[in-house]
């Protein structure tokens, strides 16, 4: 390692009882417990401490939720619906109180930040986030966890707030929260949405209004790769970044482009998510040091998925 940075790993082991029914559904609870072991068995270990979150407030979720969707949500699950709305969005009679737990790993993380109990932040957690709309679940996602610890952090003073993120599929519900918001700015690389669910994160969308000009979508055809990321890195991205300055910095860490997973049809190594972590850690110190929270989203195949958080936490890391 070249440097002595720290990571907080904010997790807790409620977040493995979120039943998506087995089967074939790929979000499980095997996602957290492969990316556990590995950390503890890897070299990285000495620069790991581990800290549990609390649950998000309704109040605090309803920064970007409606209460009818907190109380449809809670209400499904208590009458024992085993999904909402699609097959897709699985849930258990904890599910609701596990959701809440997951948008609480942000906040925590955003705590500890903000009183210098951690240096960097990396939610390990599930049910994934990004998603999920204002009203309604899409896509294994129930809260927003991105969008509602952005708003936490506006909350607590860090006004310009830049989330990007480099899951394989687009953020449609962060997406919604910040597409007419002038402090916000959301950078997301995805799969194109003629070929990728949720068919959404088209090129020419910019944000309207007071937003113009803080959405950058960056689809990519199948196929691509590193070569084609680290393009955007050198030139969209980091000019974008620079031109906004953020007051922070929170990561969607979606790791289902990786050339193993079917999730997707891009082409990543596991060395490319090592050099987004060092670039992304550059970015911390260069804009909003001690600021930086990154968030668990997708990643379904259970060997590349403890690959490339391995390499991720790695590159932000120093190594």
């Amino acid at each position: 390692m070249n440097t002595q940075t720290k990571i907080t790993i904010v997790t807790d082991p409620i977040l493995l009882e979120h039943d998506t029914g087995g089967g074939e559904h790929p979000e499980i609870p095997e996602r957290l417990a492969v990316i556990r072991d590995r950390l503890e068995d890897d070299h990285l270990a000495p620069f790991l401490n581990y800290s549990q979150p609390q649950p998000a407030s309704r109040e605090q979720l309803t920064y970007f939720h409606t209460e009818a969707w907190l109380n449809r949500f809670e209400e499904a699950v208590l009458s024992g619906r085993t999904y909402i709305d699609h097959t897709d969005n699985q849930v258990g009679y904890e599910s609701f109180n596990i959701a809440m737990m997951s948008a609480g790993c942000g906040i925590s993380g955003i705590d500890l930040l903000n009183r210098e109990h951690a240096e960097n932040v990396f939610c390990l957690t599930r049910p994934p986030g990004h998603h999920a709309e204002p009203n309604m679940p899409f896509g294994f996602c129930f809260f927003n966890n991105c969008v509602v610890a952005a708003r936490y952090f506006q909350e607590q003073g860090r006004q310009r707030v830049c989330v990007f993120d480099f899951d394989a599929h687009h953020g449609n519900g962060i997406q919604t929260a910040f597409e007419e918001d002038a402090d916000t700015l959301y950078v997301s690389i995805h799969e194109h949405p003629s070929f990728s669910y949720p068919g959404t994160g088209w090129g020419e969308e910019h944000g309207t209004g007071d937003g113009a000009g803080t959405i950058f979508n960056l689809p990519l055809r199948p196929g691509a790769g590193d070569k084609e990321v680290l393009a955007l890195l050198d030139s969209t991205i980091e000019s974008a970044i620079a031109g906004f300055n953020p007051q922070a910095i929170i990561i969607a860490a979606g790791f289902d482009g990786h050339t193993r997973d079917d999730m997707s049809g891009l082409n990543y190594s596991t060395e490319l998510y090592e050099q987004l972590g060092r670039r992304i850690k550059q970015w911390e110190q260069q804009f909003c040091p001690g600021s930086l929270l990154s968030i668990l989203e997708g990643g379904y195949e259970m060997g590349s998925l403890a690959d490339s958080v391995q390499a991720y936490l790695n590159g932000l890391v120093g190594g």
